[in-house]
């Protein structure tokens, strides 16, 4: 068998942890193939070796049968092997047009030629259906709108090994369609993948063959058709997962969260993003915000924050008018979109970034100087409560955690506060489908104990199954009030694309 890409006996270790233990993969030309496993499971360790990010201790990468030496992502790149990261690698200064270009640039006389990139890459676009502004600067885009300049960034560079490491975290389900679609076609095209992914219904959707880590080694590569998604969480995990949320009817109690006619405007072109938007979130409820991304759910949750100023209306939170206080003193718990933006300091310990929020209590200070032996307590029992996995426990710097095991420790943080309000945004994105799993039963857990628990989401799935009542955004506007019971996919993702609409009070 001719293999495009070997990955033969793969050793990647890092202090404290062996990342890749032993890990063979072997790529056919023209085949999408599955890279699947926990978070900190080694899968993006192992696209990064490929990638030329970092160097494996032991092991050898062969192309088309001849071994290769992989020193950067130069080296990558020459050999026709391209990354779409999962935690973007872009310059927020930049333009959409100028990241994509960024390190394969057209000079004449010095200076920079951009006619002939910016057609081209709107022809990509078109051709792709990956939607961008070509001119508007990357820290103005939606976290969906990156996405997608990762992946014109590596068709633009005319790659023939495509790696995507959880390309659809970030996207709606209209959105993962197409790109299933645009996948199946660059396999048509000849183009070879490897795609990692947490969720088993895009592997059976989309790839040929998986191969699945669990714990840095190798467990095995199976037919994806030949497989069920049941045995291929229980290879993933290893023991039996529920794909299903349990939880049972409870009535709701007071009110925690009420939303009156709040409005913010883009400071950049004055519309309204949020446009007069009232609704109530009451203790013992998951309330979901569902829409498609960039339709206000951003800059609803900066404004029930306190991280942007409404322009009107009002916000409470039992029974207190909130809608001018301070970030701290709002008292909401609140699990962010982007975990490296709002949700971590990456250069911190673990230990710090777990009481980033209440460090100043007196559980963990005295006369303003911190208590570390209870900073260093209450970190490892949130890192065993919570399954966090960390080479070097509560010492572990964040930067050098895998994806899924940060956004474990936000989590964490964000649930042992002490606030009757959690907000939760995105919570799973970017987690495997036993961690999933558990932060669902940990939403029902507060719920049941009397929290009000507001959910934006992107995953319709996670809409349905975890929420006990569904908000529909759509251009910043309320449009529907349903409960997942009363409601099909098909009308959700009506009142997702503006297609109908109810008379919301």
């Amino acid at each position: 068998m001719d293999y495009i890409i070997e990955m033969n006996g793969i050793t990647k270790i890092f202090p404290g942890i062996v990342a890749n233990d032993d890990i063979t993969l072997q790529l056919k030309k023209g085949e999408i193939h599955a890279l699947l496993g926990e978070n900190g499971a080694g899968k993006s360790t192992l696209m990064s070796v490929l990638f030329g990010l970092y160097r494996c201790e032991k092991g050898e990468i062969k192309k088309d049968g001849q071994p290769v030496q992989i020193y950067g992502p130069n080296d990558a790149t020459k050999l026709g092997i391209g990354m779409v990261h999962q935690h973007f690698k872009l310059v927020h200064n930049f333009t959409v047009l100028e990241n994509i270009i960024l390190g394969a640039e057209t000079v004449k006389y010095g200076m920079l030629k951009l006619d002939n990139a910016r057609k081209q890459i709107v022809e990509l676009s078109q051709k792709y259906k990956l939607e961008i502004v070509p001119d508007a600067l990357v820290s103005d885009i939606t976290v969906g709108m990156q996405q997608r300049v990762e992946i014109l960034k590596m068709l633009y560079r005319e790659n023939e090994i495509l790696i995507f490491d959880e390309p659809t975290a970030v996207l709606t389900p209209q959105e993962i369609e197409e790109l299933m679609n645009i996948m199946r076609n660059l396999a048509a095209e000849g183009k070879s993948l490897l795609f990692i992914t947490h969720k088993l219904d895009e592997i059976k959707a989309a790839a040929d063959r998986c191969t699945v880590l669990r714990k840095g080694r190798y467990i095995g590569t199976v037919d994806v058709a030949s497989v069920s998604k049941e045995e291929l969480s229980e290879m993933m995990v290893g023991r039996k997962v529920s794909l299903t949320v349990e939880k049972t009817e409870q009535t709701p109690g007071d009110t925690i969260l009420k939303v009156e006619n709040l409005t913010v405007t883009s400071r950049t072109h004055g519309k309204a993003l949020v446009n007069n938007a009232s609704f109530e979130v009451k203790s013992g409820e998951i309330v979901c915000i569902a829409g498609i991304d960039g339709n206000g759910q951003q800059e609803l949750v900066y404004a029930l924050a306190g991280m942007l100023e409404p322009d009107s209306g009002c916000v409470f939170v039992e029974g207190n008018e909130i809608s001018h206080n301070s970030i701290r003193s709002r008292n909401i718990a609140h699990i962010p979109e982007d975990r490296h933006k709002h949700g971590l300091v990456l250069d911190y310990s673990l230990a710090f970034n777990l009481v980033l929020q209440n460090y100043y209590t007196s559980k963990f200070q005295k006369y303003g100087i911190l208590k570390f032996d209870e900073i260093y307590k209450f970190a490892v029992e949130l890192i065993e409560k919570f399954d966090i996995r960390s080479g070097q426990g509560a010492n572990t710097i964040s930067r050098s955690m895998s994806g899924g095991n940060q956004q474990k420790a936000i989590i964490a943080r964000e649930i042992s506060r002490d606030s009757r309000l959690l907000i939760a945004v995105q919570p799973t994105r970017g987690l495997d489908v036993g961690a999933c799993e558990y932060i669902h039963k940990r939403l029902v857990e507060e719920r049941t104990k009397g929290r009000g628990v507001l959910l934006v989401s992107l995953e319709l799935d996670e809409v349905m199954d975890v929420s006990d009542r569904i908000l529909v955004i759509y251009e910043g506007k309320i449009v529907a009030n349903v409960k997942p019971k009363d409601v099909t996919y098909k009308e959700l993702g009506l009142y997702m694309a503006g297609s109908a609409r109810q008379e919301v009070a």
